[in-house]
């Protein structure tokens, strides 16, 4: 399971920097005045695409749950909410200091974007230290958190009516 939750880590973190590269691109080209620098990103990230869905170990890989979350937490911190933070942002500074270009407002996405997807990396790296920490706990011999199955049992369970998959008491009603 470890390996799983780090290749998810993994293709999150290169998703959410291939899409940043998307977006600061469409910035630079709106700056440069030419379609170039947006062009080669959408040619990059489509190729990428096209890669996840052709190659079946990816596609596989891209299918596990572990990974589908941790983009959509990825999607979350990288679009959703730089994007309603954008918007409100620019309204703000739009109706109290001055009128906002189209481009101010995509660097304005972009440095925010950038913002939450350090925030999401950070996340991903105190949940990578706490699963150490776990794990390094729970092989030093610590005790564990929750008490043995024979001190759980209470005196109107008998032992012999144990669910014997899960270690806990079976109720008279239960069925194997």
């Amino acid at each position: 399971m470890p390996k799983v939750r780090h290749y998810a880590d993994l293709v999150a973190t290169l998703a959410g920097l291939m899409w940043l590269m998307l977006y600061w691109s469409i910035s630079v080209s709106l700056n440069i005045g030419s379609a170039e620098p947006a062009l080669a990103a959408l040619l990059l990230l489509g190729s990428m695409i096209l890669v996840s869905f052709v190659h079946r170990p990816v596609r596989v890989m891209l299918g596990r749950y572990h990974v589908r979350k941790r983009r959509t937490e990825m999607w979350m911190h990288i679009l959703a909410l730089p994007l309603n933070l954008a918007f409100l942002l620019a309204i703000a500074i739009d109706h109290l200091i001055a009128p906002m270009s189209g481009a101010q407002k995509m660097l304005l996405f972009n440095v925010l974007a950038t913002a939450s997807w350090l925030v999401f990396l950070v996340t991903l790296l105190i949940k990578l230290l706490a699963r150490a920490l776990a794990d390094r706990r729970a092989s030093s011999g610590a005790e564990p958190a929750l008490p043995d199955d024979s001190s759980n049992n209470t005196s109107h369970n008998n032992s012999d009516k144990s669910d014997a998959t899960s270690g806990l008491p079976r109720r008279d009603g239960d069925e194997a």
